[in-house]
């Protein structure tokens, strides 16, 4: 193996030791190791940003706006409203749930399925009287699976396709070519999740995490005739306080949310503190403070200055690791933070030495425009703003005839994927589904990096021989035998793909993949969907998948409910993806 080779054999490893063992995000490493494969001269400039040309990572772009515009129409909630009704049992809504997730996520992203569905599953939830840890799981694994059934479910099935014609020039495959392995896989993993889950998801009837504001809220007000009337809340030494901090203003019938050091405080002043709510005594011996006399906490009035929301803590955030206090939150994001979180329970104690870790859930007082301007920030993976107004609904069925369109242009062979997903998300756009603001934001601009960059590593692998070795080395360990073969390709993608993000595991792996069924005359076709399978087959830790992360403080759950439903459903859906393989498919030319 050439220097060139030995370089990209580094890189790969060096960019997977990234991924596992710190946070810095999957986009930034995978741009960095393109950038190297560049300046080095291993890949051409053409090489290297063939990614950003691809035609999967632009279907994957274009299907982002039509994902926004089923979801900016109240498509979704159309949808839910017709569907959810009034199951007697946990076991029947769970699938009252499932099925039209798993159909939604098999023609839309999983993540804008998943963000619409939380806030109604949670609404439901109660009116049924079921607990939400029986059934958020259900959703978020509902969705992943449905992702399977066709080529335009996830973005790592339109990735790998695009990667696959790219490297051996063949057509790739069509919009159901997947639907054969898929729709067996949806259907074993529905039946796992009717007969286990309702007795083995754990049933956390709690009155919710942040039901009662009085328990880590605390209100007084400022005397008119104290000596704090005119003084900032610095001057007033209202800033800097140990256990707890100052959250907003209700002042003549206003609000002044996430307020700031340079606020005057004026007579009459009733301050909302968040924290440990024993510090009222503290609090008291501060001259010119005195016990707020209206019963009713300032936090339970809705107001339109500000919005209570809740946010889960995503891995890339900025937050990660500091405490409140350190990550200047108020400044960064215009938010307070009233209370965290974490495996389900409230973290108790002094609220802004919290140290925040990925996916706890957080009870935001922000203004209006925050949701609006987090909605798609990494940071936080939005939950539901408890303030919001239901969606318009005029154009839900337009959008669906929209998607519908899409579907049946690209089965039949009118257009090709990419081309029926443009005209897709122009018509959802023309049509008033969603502004140009709406798609804009749709576009998540760090998995289109993520994805466009990781093409430059999955060439170089396959240009520089280093795809040869790993196949030779793959191949002594499957010992010849095809289907032996088969299912460690499965497992090494699995095992990625738990460990750093589908896509990148899956570009990884399909120079692999290809260079080892040429080398040892198999069949391709059956290789390249296994490895789309086991990419979306990411359903034992929370912090696996995106919708995983989303459902994670919603349910209450701890990590290892993740690994007592998960781990079963993997190796279930591994098997059967095998199986199914092994049967329909010959694998060997």
């Amino acid at each position: 193996m050439e220097w060139q080779g030995l370089l990209s054999l580094g890189l790969a490893v060096g960019a997977l030791a990234t991924l596992i063992f710190t946070r810095i995000a999957a986009h930034l490493v995978m741009m960095g190791v393109l950038v190297i494969l560049s300046v080095t001269g291993v890949l051409t400039t053409g090489e290297a940003f063939a990614g950003f040309s691809n035609h999967g990572v632009l279907t994957v772009a274009a299907m982002f706006v039509v994902a926004a515009g089923i979801h900016g129409s109240g498509g979704v909630d159309l949808l839910v409203t017709h569907v959810l009704g009034n199951p007697k049992t946990v076991r029947a809504a769970q699938m009252r749930i499932g099925l039209p997730v798993a159909f939604l996520s098999a023609f839309l992203n999983n993540t804008p399925v998943v963000a619409t569905m939380i806030p109604a599953v949670r609404a439901w939830a109660k009116r049924i009287d079921v607990p939400a840890s029986k059934l958020m799981i259900p959703l978020s694994y509902s969705a992943i699976l449905g992702g399977t059934l066709t080529l335009i479910g996830t973005s790592t099935n339109l990735v790998v396709n695009g990667q696959y014609q790219e490297l051996t020039g063949h057509s790739g495959f069509s919009l159901f070519s997947i639907t054969v392995v898929g729709l067996p896989v949806v259907i074993v993993g529905m039946l796992f999740m009717y007969f286990v889950f309702p007795k083995s998801l754990p049933d956390r009837r709690e009155k919710g995490l942040f039901g009662n504001l009085r328990e880590f809220t605390l209100e007084v007000a400022v005397a008119s005739d104290g000596p704090l009337v005119g003084r900032t809340v610095e001057e007033a030494g209202l800033r800097n306080l140990k256990r707890i901090y100052l959250v907003e203003i209700e002042r003549q019938g206003a609000i002044v949310p996430a307020v700031s050091s340079e606020e005057a405080l004026q007579a009459g002043d009733r301050l909302v503190f968040a924290g440990n709510t024993e510090a009222i005594s503290d609090l008291l011996r501060i001259k010119g403070i005195v016990p707020s006399t209206d019963g009713e906490p300032t936090l339970a009035s809705e107001r339109r200055e500000r919005r209570l929301v809740e946010a889960v803590i995503s891995p890339h955030s900025h937050c990660i690791n500091q405490t409140v206090r350190d990550s200047q939150f108020r400044e960064r994001y215009g938010a307070a933070v009233l209370a965290v979180a974490r495996n389900g329970e409230r973290v108790q104690g002094n609220l802004s030495t919290i140290k925040l870790k990925p996916g706890d859930t957080l009870l935001l007082e922000a203004r209006p425009a925050f949701v609006s301007r987090q909605k798609y920030n990494k940071d936080f993976l939005l939950v539901s703003d408890l303030g919001t107004e239901p969606p318009r609904h005029q154009r839900a069925f337009l959008s669906w005839l929209i998607l519908l369109a899409v579907v049946m242009a690209a089965a039949f062979g009118a257009l090709s994927m990419l081309n029926a997903a443009l005209l897709g998300a122009a018509a959802m756009m023309l049509t008033g589904c969603c502004s140009a603001q709406q798609a804009q934001k749709s576009l998540d601009p760090t998995v289109l990096l993520t994805i466009a960059a990781s093409f430059a590593l999955g060439n170089a692998m396959y240009k520089t021989g280093v795809a040869q070795w790993l196949a030779e080395g793959l191949l002594t360990i499957g010992m010849g035998h095809p289907l032996l073969i088969l299912f460690l390709t499965y497992v090494a993608v699995w095992l990625l793909t738990e460990s750093i993000t589908n896509n990148a595991a899956a570009i990884l792996m399909v120079p692999v993949v290809l260079e080892m069924t040429q080398k040892a005359s198999l069949n391709p076709e059956p290789f390249m969907l296994v490895v789309m399978m086991a990419a979306s087959a990411s359903f034992t830790t929370p912090l696996g998948y995106q919708t995983n992360l989303m459902v994670y403080g919603p349910g209450g759950y701890r990590f290892t409910d993740f690994l007592k439903a998960g781990l079963p459903m993997s190796i279930l859906v591994g098997a059967t993806t095998v199986v199914v393989l092994a049967i329909g498919w010959p694998l060997t030319l």
